[in-house]
């Protein structure tokens, strides 16, 4: 007999994935699973996988899967998806949440409605320390690439790598509607100067301070948010003295809010998350 699965899709900023009780319903070959689903035409349609699992270090467990199979080692806006799913299926009360990653344990704040106590609005996740993304820019070993130049397609950028526990190139532009995102994006995603790939932000700072973004992710191409992307980006921007400590990123499925925290120098994105519907499929 197939077995069939629950599901819910749900989306942040329109960076749409499909979410799995596993505490219900285990899944085996979720990379297969993820890539069947991911399809517009023949599956569910969506950028990945999202896995909800229990843990031993933190209260629950996230695992991601792309829309070509890969594993993503974290993705804010499921971050923001999954604390949602929790609460509002009652699967804790807590409004904060530790959640274990493959790029460690990040700490959810869900911020309640004071109308419907059971409804989330908005939730703010601890995205930790950003770090350097080391790269090997030119040829002398691998190192922090700042304002550097980069080729690809016969155009010449000027990047600057950041890690939010997944790889970021960010490249800064005076318009970002001159950017033919999906044919460049798959060309820097697999520039020989990231043999494990990168995620891809094109930005443009706008006359009142904020930061248009449009994302290349690793492993599902253009989607209309990146948490990670949007962090990688505010942090480029502080770095490159474009920006200060707080930024809105406005990204094609929404904004987010980035901060970060003085005191530990953590970086803190807030924002909606929604559930678009609920559904059984059974396993390819």
């Amino acid at each position: 007999m197939t077995k069939r699965i629950r599901f819910t899709k749900m989306h942040g900023g329109g960076n749409d994935y499909i979410y799995v009780d596993t505490m219900r319903y285990p899944i085996e070959h979720p990379e297969a699973v993820s890539t069947a689903w991911s399809a517009p035409h023949t599956g569910i349609g969506s950028d990945g996988l999202v896995l909800i699992g229990k843990s031993n270090v933190a209260d629950f467990s996230m695992r991601i899967f792309n829309a070509d199979g890969s594993e993503a080692q974290m993705c804010g806006n499921a971050s923001r998806c999954i604390g949602k799913y929790l609460y509002e299926y009652g699967l804790t009360k807590k409004t904060e949440i530790t959640l274990e990653t493959l790029s460690g344990i990040k700490v959810l704040k869900l911020h309640v409605s004071a109308d419907k106590e059971d409804k989330v609005e908005s939730v703010t996740v601890d995205m930790g320390l950003p770090a350097d993304e080391p790269v090997n820019w030119d040829g002398t070993g691998a190192k922090p690439m700042k304002e550097q130049p980069i080729e690809a397609g016969g155009q010449r950028y000027v990047g600057t790598t950041v890690s939010m526990g997944n790889p970021h190139l960010v490249i800064f532009v005076d318009d970002i509607n001159h950017v033919n995102l999906p044919v460049i994006g798959p060309k820097l995603e697999n520039h020989p100067l990231f043999p494990a790939r990168i995620n891809v932000e094109f930005a443009q700072v706008l006359k009142d301070g904020r930061i248009r973004m449009r994302v290349w992710e690793r492993g599902s191409g253009i989607t209309q948010a990146c948490g990670t992307g949007a962090c990688a980006t505010a942090v480029a921007a502080s770095l490159t003295g474009r920006a200060a400590d707080r930024s809105e990123i406005i990204m094609d499925g929404g904004t987010l809010t980035i901060e970060r925290d003085k005191a530990t120098g953590h970086v803190l994105m807030t924002g909606p998350a929604t559930i678009v519907f609920e559904g059984e499929i059974a396993l390819p």
